[in-house]
């Protein structure tokens, strides 16, 4: 029988010693290899063959206590790491911040140089990193891996775990150059990789990684599988949070659009209601405006087709952009122009003005469709005023338009209908006759109408032709301003012929002819578009006019030459019948004047500053001989002004 230890003595032999330092050390969680020094060091003091026999197999079995206690410990850590990855996962709020976690976790645990998580791209067919530790190469960070191509994308592919002690030697593997220059960029030799998986489903790969060859064990390949767990349970979980979030997200937005849509539709009932009822109760257009400018909390103004304004509420006086008007007129909705917003007044396609918002230019959808609409209540008051005008000008012109164009003007119920309408025949009265393309008639009847009530005049047709009595002295600016107003409004040339003023009704009806031969002459002209009275027409309004009084005429053919005369006693006027009656002939002119021919050539050059350099052209020449002549008729002697010489000789 082989014999037992020595019995214990008094003092301890090497042996307990060495033991008792042995468990010391185990206690203190000294190193392995302080333990492993003991059988070393109890040699080195020379003890006995048995005592170190002892020691050797005491130091052993403390050995495999201490690797007993270091897989405690790390099973202990790796449990701590996942029950904190599961934590993370129960307060999950920010996917990327939780992967990064668990790559970290992933690093220490493995004790690895690198960790790194890739996820599959279903959609281009490979992997592509996700999250890194530990990684110092930007195109490392940036590899992608097809499906089978290098470890990684043979995990993803295969759905299984692979290790590779040293990637770059290993001939397992599909190498292509992407992969091997980012792994050999970042340094790696040895690689583990799991796969992630969701259900039957691999989205990704999870990695440990060292600079060195390494065989990773299998507690380690399990340690980072349970890792891959826990990251595809929280990109699963990410992944339904998100969905859950858009989907309310979408219920919200539809909720938001309802509500929105809601209250859209009930100011857009409140306003057709309060606008109904300014209607219905005959509001005129400065209370629309007021109410159109309440409902959509900014300015309004109310503008005619000639761009005058007819209402205005909340705002300064304002023109409205006449492109914007042009683009609305086209397409019927509102134009924002220089922080402007304007829509066209339309009955169909005809315009009836316009209206302009200010102080609004965030208009919302159902605002603009608010004031879209707007206008349409707008256009429809002013279709309602425009037919009572229609109405009242209807009596109105009645008293122009007599009982045919033969008939005579009954003068005593003339005056008096037109003093029930508020117009005194008495004052002196212009008589306007205007004509335009036949389709545009109604038209022009409407807007001649309307420049009545503002001229506090009347107007209505006869034979045809729109008419236009108002209080007026200057029949021919009157003619002028009429055409070039209405063409402009009606968009086609507008003609008018003026006569007057008259005081009375007795003088209309020969007014009236007058205005009606002077439109036919503008037209026998050439000049149509345009407006002008007898006088403005020249020796042809003369003869055209069938009253005596041809002194306008007269004075405003020869009224400097005149009143030179009168002023300083000279005989250009004189000078001038001579020159045309000898047939423009200088020499002639001068025997007839008993003068010297420079003194002839004086006057003329006096006539020339008066008259303006064109006095001797053919036309100018007509009418100044027909104005000398009549001048001749009218007067009692021979016509001249005077026979005393000037100081000049003139």
């Amino acid at each position: 029988m082989a014999a037992g230890p020595p019995a214990p003595a008094d003092t301890p032999g090497p042996a307990a010693v060495a033991v008792r330092r042995l468990l010391d050390l185990l206690a203190a969680d000294a190193p392995a290899q302080e333990l492993a020094a003991q059988p070393a060091r109890l040699r080195a003091d020379g003890a006995d063959p048995a005592d170190l026999a002892w020691t050797a197999a005491a130091t052993e079995a403390a050995l495999t206590v201490r690797r007993v206690l270091d897989q405690y410990r790390r099973r202990e850590a790796e449990l701590v790491a996942l029950y904190d990855t599961a934590g993370d996962l129960a307060g999950l709020r920010d996917l990327d911040a939780v992967l990064r976690a668990i790559v970290r976790r992933a690093r220490t645990l493995l004790g690895a140089d690198v960790a790194y998580l890739t996820l599959n791209d279903p959609a281009a067919h490979d992997t592509f990193m996700r999250v890194t530790d530990g990684s110092v190469s930007a195109a490392f960070q940036q590899l992608r891996l097809g499906l089978g191509e290098g470890l990684g994308g043979l995990v993803a592919q295969t759905a299984r775990p692979y290790a590779s002690r040293d990637y770059r030697t290993d001939a397992r593997f599909h190498h292509t150059g992407a992969i091997d220059d980012g792994v050999a960029e970042e340094g790696l030799r040895g690689i583990l990789g799991v796969p992630l998986r969701v259900g039957e489903e691999i989205i990704g790969v999870l990695f440990a990684a060292d600079r060195t060859p390494r065989e990773f064990t299998p507690d380690a390949i399990a340690l980072l599988g349970s890792l891959a767990d826990h990251a595809a349970v929280a990109i699963d979980t990410a992944r339904l949070l998100e969905g859950q979030r858009t989907a309310l997200a979408r219920v919200e937005a539809a909720n938001e659009t309802a509500r929105a849509h809601s209250e859209a539709l009930r100011r857009a009932s409140d306003a057709h209601d309060r606008l109904t009822r300014l209607v219905l109760r005959g509001a005129g257009i400065d209370d629309v405006a007021a109410e159109i400018a309440a409902l959509l909390g900014g300015g309004l103004a109310v503008h005619d087709t000639d761009g005058s304004e007819l209402a205005r509420a909340g705002t300064d006086p304002v023109t409205p952009r006449a492109e914007a008007l042009a683009a609305s007129h086209a397409d019927g909705r509102a134009v924002l122009t220089d922080s402007l917003w304007t829509c066209a007044v339309l009955a169909g396609t005809e315009p009836l003005g316009s209206i302009t918002l200010t102080g609004r230019t965030d208009l919302s959808e159902a605002d603009r469709r608010l004031f879209e609409r707007a206008a349409l209540v707008t256009a429809l008051v002013l279709l309602m005023r425009r037919s009572v005008a229609e109405t009242e000008d209807r009596v109105r012109g009645d008293l122009l338009a007599g009982p045919s164009p033969a008939a005579r003007w009954d003068s005593g119920s003339l005056t008096l209908r037109a003093r029930r309408l508020g117009v005194d025949l008495n004052r002196p009265h212009a008589v306007a006759v205007l004509d335009c393309d036949p389709s545009l008639r109604s038209r022009l009847s409407a807007e001649t109408a309307r420049r009545a009530r503002v001229l506090d005049g009347l107007a209505g047709t006869r034979q045809g032709h729109a008419v236009l009595l108002v209080p007026c002295d200057r029949p021919g600016t009157l003619a002028a301003t009429l055409a070039a107003d209405l063409t402009r409004v009606l968009g086609s040339p507008v003609t008018v012929g003026a006569a007057g003023p008259g005081q009375g009704p007795d003088p209309l009806p020969a007014i009236h002819a007058e205005a009606l031969r002077c439109l036919r002459a503008l037209h026998a002209l050439d000049r149509t578009g345009d407006g002008a009275d007898i006088a403005d027409l020249g020796f042809l309004g003369v003869l055209l006019g069938d009253r005596a009084d041809v002194t306008p005429y007269v004075e405003r053919v020869l009224g400097p030459v005149l009143a030179y005369d009168a002023e300083r006693g000279t005989e250009l006027l004189r000078t001038l019948r001579a020159y045309y009656e000898q047939g423009t002939s200088l020499s002639r002119a001068k025997e007839a004047l008993h003068v010297h021919v420079n003194t002839v050539v004086q006057r003329l050059d006096r006539v020339a500053q008066l008259l303006g350099p064109d006095w001797n052209t053919p036309a100018r020449a007509l009418e100044t001989q027909l104005a000398l002549r009549l001048l001749q008729l009218t007067r009692d002697g021979d016509g001249e002004a005077g026979t005393r010489p000037g100081p000049s000789g003139e």
